[in-house]
């Protein structure tokens, strides 16, 4: 008797491994070998001369160029929306701001859309046709298209994914420390600067080096409103796409890929350092009306969101307008032109299907990844090599990735050929793309599960499936639906890892954007770009809805613990 459970227990954990080797290979597959074919890729040359070819791309001038455009315009960005970004976050947690869902909501408009929309926004605005076009060349610059366009499109797009960090790092402060500073007199400013900034320092840290890579690594914006201003992301398309040049392709792509990475390992180094910001003792910081200072985060809280809503509106406005800017009147003229005259239904509908199987097959292989890493034993080798891949796809920009998949998927030699330019390699290789926030939030969730649990269900000679399947699920049933709602929205909006991989029965809206934009079609590409937003907010509300159902059904026993 006791042999057969012995046997049983085995069996079950055998199971649990062969699961971890199976996520092993898929990330290695899908990550891992991509990337290494890009770096032979780089190094290939005919005569076996490949690290000279390999130097010679780089001493390109240029290149170089390209390569210092990037970075200036990436630190630019950085400098100017983080700032900013702080004293909006500062407001919405230090402040009693009325309407802070509202400002929040706001907000987080740029996450809805495409980063394309942004660019449009601002040709309409201030391009050579836009409603403030004079005013822009009253401030000395010489048109909307090149550094300055992309600078400012590019601190739209990447607001709301800084102010996400500094809220969540301004919100985790001890009421203790300022209440200690009271009673000793200290200044308003000087606690700013003794408790608040060094509290809030590492949330600004990896707020800084996110924005340099999104902004690095962005390919939408710059090939838009970028015109002769070159930059790295614009550069790995034109190689590939206008000149198959897949070599010096290669080379671009793994030198986009180095400040990325640098940034990744960076914000490692970082975190590492960082120490509790709360201890169990802590008192939650609840900010204290004064209305001087409540009137002025009101005044700039308004400012930053009637710039959103500006931005936001302008492509929504524009979209409508029959014929810019000589008649406004509302029409359905370029949503018509996209949908039925450019055929850009179908697009559409590819897009949906592709966010689609990305929240439910990624959401399924993060789950799964996370949880055998967290809460099953054995191939403690291996775990490592699995947490390393999972950590990988942040460091790595999407072109890249997509260009990783030309050069793997589509060669000759390769059993998996066949899956090039499907739906199911552009689910995947979006999956890849997006893994490690999904990843991180499922871990988040596990180590949140007393080991209590499974170490019960051991005792009791309970297979780890059954554990998992009455207990693990349903606990973590809400973080599920926020990581399938995070893969289904980025999906929507994603353009740089799938730019390469479409073929014309697989283009998704977010790629027409950009070719209706090539053909002169601003219109027809704001359009769709506002399609795009429309069904992600469809989604999100959906997501919300089922979220509050799930939770009346299956999480009844968070609301009895606080009875």
């Amino acid at each position: 008797m006791t042999r057969q459970v012995k046997l049983r227990i085995h069996w079950t954990e055998r199971v649990a491994q062969l699961g971890l080797v199976a996520i092993a290979l898929l990330l290695g597959l899908a990550m891992v070998a991509p990337l290494f074919t890009i770096l032979a890729k780089a190094v290939e040359s005919p005569d076996g001369s490949g690290l000279g070819a390999f130097a010679a791309y780089l001493a390109s001038p240029a290149l170089l160029t390209s390569l210092w455009h990037s970075v200036w315009v990436s630190l630019l960005v950085t400098l100017i929306v983080v700032p900013l970004a702080f004293g909006f976050a500062y407001a919405l947690t230090r402040s009693c701001v009325p309407a802070k869902g509202i400002f929040r909501t706001i907000s987080l408009l740029p996450l809805l859309a495409p980063s394309l929309l942004s660019a449009i926004s601002i040709i309409y605005w201030f391009g050579n046709q836009g409603v403030a076009k004079e005013f822009w060349l009253s401030l000395g610059f010489p048109g909307i298209y090149g550094a300055q366009g992309i600078v400012l499109a590019e601190c739209f797009a990447t607001f709301p994914h800084v102010l996400m960090i500094l809220v969540t790092a301004l919100r985790l402060a001890d009421a203790r420390l300022y209440e200690a500073a009271d009673a000793l007199g200290t200044s308003t400013v000087r606690k700013f600067f003794t408790i608040t900034l060094p509290g809030a320092k590492y949330g600004l840290i990896s707020a800084a080096l996110l924005c340099f890579t999104l902004v690095i690594t962005d390919f939408g914006i710059p090939k838009v409103v970028g015109g002769n201003f070159n930059v790295l992301a614009t550069d790995v398309f034109k190689l590939v796409i206008g000149q198959q040049d897949f070599q010096r392709g290669a080379v671009v792509a793994l030198l986009l890929l180095t400040p990325a990475a640098l940034t990744f390992l960076i914000d490692h180094f970082v975190q590492r350092k960082q120490n509790s910001a709360l201890s169990a003792r802590a008192v939650a910081l609840v900010p204290r009306p004064s209305k001087r200072f409540d009137t002025a985060m009101t005044a700039y809280c308004l400012s930053i969101a009637a710039l959103m809503v500006a931005m936001f509106g302008m492509a929504v406005f524009a979209s409508f307008a029959k014929l810019w800017p000589y008649n406004l009147a509302p029409s359905l003229d370029h949503y018509v032109a996209g949908l039925v005259d450019a055929g850009l239904g179908e697009a559409l509908w590819n897009s949906i299907r592709m966010s689609a199987g990305t929240a439910v097959f990624g959401t399924i292989i993060v789950f799964v990844g996370a949880y055998l890493l967290e809460k099953t034993r054995g191939l403690s080798g291996l775990r490592g090599v699995v947490r390393l891949m999972a950590m990988l796809p942040m460091a790595v920009p999407g072109l890249v990735l997509g260009l990783g998949y030309i050069f793997f998927f589509n060669a000759p030699g390769n059993p998996l050929n066949g899956l090039y330019q499907t739906m199911s390699l552009l689910v995947l290789c979006t999956v890849v793309h997006f893994y490690t926030t999904g990843h991180l939030t499922m871990v988040t969730a596990l180590k949140a599960i007393d080991p209590e649990f499974e170490a019960v269900s051991a005792s009791l000679k309970v297979p780890f499936y059954r554990t998992f399947w009455r207990v693990t699920l349903p606990i973590c049933l809400p973080t599920l639906l926020d990581v399938s709602r995070y893969f289904f929205i980025n999906a929507m909006t994603t353009i740089s890892a799938v730019v390469f991989l479409y073929s014309p029965d697989t283009k998704v809206a977010a790629v027409a954007i950009l070719n209706l934009d090539e053909a002169g079609e601003t219109g027809a590409a704001a359009a769709m770009a506002v399609l795009i937003a429309g069904v992600s907010l469809v989604a999100t509300l959906l997501f919300l809805l089922l979220g509050k159902w799930l939770e009346a059904r299956t999480q009844a026993w968070r609301g009895a613990s606080r009875a």
